[in-house]
C-alpha cells in the first residue's frame, strides 16, 4: 500500500518586496490568479492525496472561492499563517491528516513547477528522508559584506539555487522544525531545519524554469512561462 502523501502550500507571506497594498498571490497571470496556477499544479500530482493551504487569517473566503471556480477537488483544509515562515510551516505540519507520512512543501508564488519535479522531490523524501528542489549556479558568485565592494569569488561549481518544493518524511521535518523552535532560530527554508538535526537532505535538479514571484519585475517573466506551459502541466 503507497504511503499518504501531503503538500503544505505556503500563502500567508504578505509580499512587501511587491510593494504596498499588493495581493501579489491574487494578481492574475495567464487568466487567472497566480496561486491557483500553484494550487492546480498539487491538484494535478497523482502523487498528492490532500493539500493544506497555509493562509492569513480572513482570506480563506477567497481561496475558497478560488477552489470552486477551478474545480479543485483533492481533499484540502485551510489553516492560519504564522509570524514567520517556519511558523506557518508548522501550523500546516499540525494540520495533517494523521496518516500523511511524507509531505511535500511549496511556496505558494511558485506557479510553474512541474508535475515531474513534484513527483521526483517526493520520490527522492521516500528513499532519503529529506530533498529539496534545486538548480545549479551558473552565474558567477561574488560575496560582499557591504553591498559596495566584493570580498571574493565563491566557487559555483558547488553552488545551488534551492527551491519548492521541499520533501520530507513527516517525521523527520517535525523533529527538526521542533528544534528550531526549541533554538529560537530564524530560517528562510525547511532543509535548513534539518542541517540542524544532522539529516541529510538530496538535492533534486529542476530541469525547467521553477521562479517565485518576488519583485514586480519578475511579473513578465512569469507570464511568458505559464504562456508556454501546455494545459495538462509538465
Amino acid at each position: 500500500m503507497r504511503e499518504m502523501v501531503a503538500a503544505i502550500i505556503v500563502a500567508a507571506g504578505k509580499g512587501t518586496r511587491m510593494g504596498p497594498g499588493i495581493e501579489k498571490l491574487f494578481l492574475e497571470l495567464k487568466g487567472r490568479p497566480l496561486v491557483a496556477h500553484t494550487w492546480w499544479r498539487f491538484n494535478q500530482a497523482e502523487s498528492i492525496d490532500e493539500i493544506v493551504l497555509v493562509v492569513r487569517d480572513g482570506l480563506q473566503p477567497a481561496f475558497q472561492e478560488i477552489a470552486a471556480k477551478y474545480g479543485f477537488n483533492k481533499p484540502y483544509r485551510f489553516v492560519a499563517g504564522g509570524k514567520e515562515r517556519q511558523d506557518s510551516v508548522w501550523n500546516g505540519l499540525e494540520a495533517l491528516s494523521r496518516e500523511a507520512e511524507i509531505v511535500a512543501i511549496q511556496d505558494a508564488a511558485r506557479p510553474c513547477t512541474s508535475l515531474e519535479l513534484i513527483a521526483a522531490s517526493i520520490q527522492a523524501a521516500r528513499e532519503t528522508g529529506a530533498a529539496a528542489a534545486a538548480q545549479a549556479v551558473t552565474d558567477t558568485v561574488k560575496e560582499s559584506a557591504d553591498g559596495l565592494w566584493v570580498a571574493r569569488t565563491l566557487d559555483r561549481a558547488r553552488l545551488w539555487a534551492v527551491q519548492t518544493p521541499q520533501s520530507f518524511r513527516v517525521n523527520i521535518i517535525r523533529r527538526a522544525l521542533a528544534e528550531v523552535r526549541k533554538r529560537g532560530a530564524l530560517l528562510t527554508d525547511d532543509t535548513a531545519a534539518c542541517e540542524l538535526i544532522g539529516q541529510p537532505v538530496r538535492l533534486v535538479p529542476s530541469l525547467l524554469p521553477n521562479p517565485k514571484l518576488t519583485r514586480p519585475e519578475d511579473i513578465p517573466y512569469l507570464t511568458v512561462l505559464l504562456e508556454e506551459l501546455p494545459e495538462g502541466g509538465r
